[in-house]
């Protein structure tokens, strides 16, 4: 595609495409900086989507005026336009120019348990959201409102926090008409609908309640409308999308708080106070800093838990019994920990029926049985992978496999974002290098096939890999064989829309079960589509992000012959498909006290393998 920057010619190259949002798409263009292309209405991604046609044409009319007046006077943190993007010198505007940000990563990851556990601590958090803070004051001081204010638009490095997608902001007769669910004040909606829809404009309030929002979903990996809403009253009951117009938050008696999340109570008084002045009494105004400043963090010697209070809120709820028991027995589950360890537990895998895995304690990373593989200190950007008793790590381009002699290779990878892309499974290493899907070999490195450089992502069980890349105009889904070259880039994937927040991928011997999640209309979107092995789609389901269904979040499922088992709060579901549908087949209650959504799932030789934080668990079920 050929645009013009300040006058000059400038060809937007789809390898060269760096994200891929609701309404446009990023392209690096050198010298430091992006080009965000906003999306026609005849885009693919709009393929029968009348509304999203409308929207996108009024977009662009609107933009040949809001862009050229655009303030020139918001904060440093705010990455505004610094040069406008037409189809021909002079004329229609198709986007503009930004500084680029590499290296860094969405405020998302930081209310993600998994990601926070690679060594992001909340004292971070405060000084993420302290230089936030600093950069919404000045924002509005300039009469400025972002408006659609959410995690997806803040892009962290170190601890500064970053403000993308500002041609959205509310200035002068400019109103910002995009909300996401997640995060809209229910002040601004309206009151008689059944889910959340902007009613009144957005103003400087409902950025800090959305500022809010980001706080105590980092602080907590819990927002204030997270859990499930069961009350004993049915007359009271209401979708997951209708809760925040009626305040019904997690400090509601009658919501069942996210077992993975972290309880509210280790949060002072005074901070839980103010959460709760702001989403149940509806409290508006600049969120204080004090409250922020006052956050001190400790680690309690007895429990480990790390709390921000005079005492420890864990040991006094629970029970010592509860902490040392190895063998549980509830009804017809046993359950018997295999492995605890006072750090955190990296990665985990099942290869060869056997469960192997990797921790992080005392300051060096260890394999199963106690074996330490290298020394250093948690890293966020680190990535890993487990090849029977060799170790895989990644960071920064470059790809090492520990043996358990000592001895390393290593090799050049590719990545999307900041992301190392490689995989492995129990007899080899996979990886992607300069545009090219690559595997180890007994006399070397074998290419596999070819693919889209820093746009692909992909995944391997023992039999077969499945991957996919998306940029600009193009969405291509392949599969491939474990053991043999070439691939297959005639998967016909059903429409992936929206921003991509987080994909995986789970496999059993002839099937791939790839899971999305994807920000769509203001709206976090988990679809889960099975591909058999020949490339064929078999079956394919989609729900809304904390609804409570088996499919609320795109994590803790594993893949067993014809069915997928699944961690949820209440206990492990099994999900099959019927007629092209996915639906739960059965359910087993009596796993429910060890397990939570938030855990991995593996089935090995042993029996059902159960990964949290710190401990493993082997399910056995009569």
């Amino acid at each position: 595609m050929n645009v013009y920057l300040g006058g000059k010619l400038l060809r937007l190259n789809p390898t060269k495409s760096i994200g891929k949002g609701g309404e446009a798409d990023v392209f690096n263009v050198g010298q430091g900086l992006a080009a965000k292309i906003f999306k026609a209405p005849n885009h693919p991604d709009y393929t029968g989507q009348a509304h999203e046609q409308k929207a996108a044409q009024a977009r662009l009319l609107e933009h040949q005026t809001k862009l050229r007046e655009f303030p020139q006077n918001l904060p440093p943190r705010v990455i505004t336009p610094r040069g406008l993007i037409t189809n021909k010198p002079g004329t229609k505007i198709l986007g503009y120019a930004m500084e680029l940000k590499l290296g860094a990563e969405v405020l998302l990851r930081y209310g993600e348990r998994s990601f926070r556990q690679g060594g992001v601590g909340n004292d971070l958090i405060v000084d993420i959201f302290s230089d936030l803070h600093e950069t919404v004051l000045g924002t509005h001081k300039a009469n400025v409102v972002f408006g659609d204010f959410n995690d997806l638009n803040i892009l962290v490095i170190n601890n500064q926090a970053f403000v993308i997608d500002a041609d959205s902001a509310q200035f002068g007769k400019y109103l910002c008409k995009m909300f996401t669910a997640k995060f809209a004040d229910p002040l601004l909606c309206d009151p008689k609908a059944t889910s959340l829809a902007l009613k009144k404009p957005h103003n400087s309030n409902s950025d800090w309640y959305s500022f809010a929002i980001m706080l105590m979903q980092s602080l907590l990996f819990v927002g204030p409308y997270g859990g499930v809403y069961r009350p004993k009253d049915k007359s009271k009951r209401m979708t997951h999308d209708a809760r925040p117009l009626h305040r019904v938050t997690v400090f509601d008696p009658e919501v069942k708080y996210p077992r993975p999340a972290t309880p509210f109570g280790v949060l002072p008084d005074d901070l839980l106070q103010e959460f709760h002045r702001i989403f149940v009494e509806d409290k508006r105004g600049i969120f204080p800093l004090q409250l922020l400043q006052e956050l001190h963090w400790t680690t309690c010697s007895a429990c480990g838990a790390e709390h921000a209070r005079g005492t420890c809120p864990e040991c006094s709820q629970v029970a010592p019994s509860a902490i040392k028991e190895t063998v549980m027995i509830r009804g017809t589950v046993t359950s018997t920990r295999v492995f605890k360890t006072a750090g955190v537990i990296i990665y985990a895998a099942v290869q060869n029926a056997k469960l192997h895995w990797l921790c992080h304690e005392n300051g060096a990373y260890f394999r199963e049985g106690n074996r330490k593989v290298i020394p250093g200190n948690l890293d966020p950007q680190m990535r890993f992978r487990i090849q029977g008793k060799n170790t895989l790590i990644s960071k920064t381009g470059q790809l090492i496999k520990m043996l358990p002699d000592g001895s390393t290779s290593k090799e050049r990878v590719d990545s999307f974002g900041i992301l190392p892309i490689f995989d492995s499974n129990s007899s080899h290493s996979y990886w992607l290098q300069g545009g090219q899907l690559m595997r180890d070999g007994q006399f070397g490195p074998k290419r596999i096939g070819d693919v889209l450089e820093g746009q692909t992502l992909f995944w391997t069980g023992d039999e077969f890999g499945f991957g996919f890349y998306r940029a600009g105009n193009l969405c291509v889904a392949f599969s491939f064989d474990a053991k043999k070259p070439g691939i297959n880039d005639s998967i016909k994937l059903p429409p992936i829309r929206g921003q991509m927040i987080d994909s995986t991928c789970t496999f059993s011997k002839e099937r791939a079960w790839f899971l999305i999640a994807t920000r769509q209309g203001g709206k976090t979107i988990n679809q889960c589509i099975i591909i058999n092995r020949n490339g064929t789609i078999e079956a394919e389901a989609e729900a809304e992000e904390g609804d409570g269904s088996w499919l609320s979040s795109i994590r803790g499922k594993c893949a067993a012959g014809k069915f997928l088992l699944v961690a949820t709060d209440d206990g492990i579901v099994r999900v099959e498909e019927n007629g092209g549908q996915l639906s739960v087949t059965k359910k087993f209650p009596d796993t429910e006290p060890f397990v939570h959504s938030g855990c991995k799932l593996f089935s090995s030789q042993d029996g059902l393998c159960v990964i949290d934080q710190k401990e493993i668990r082997i399910l056995k079920i009569k």
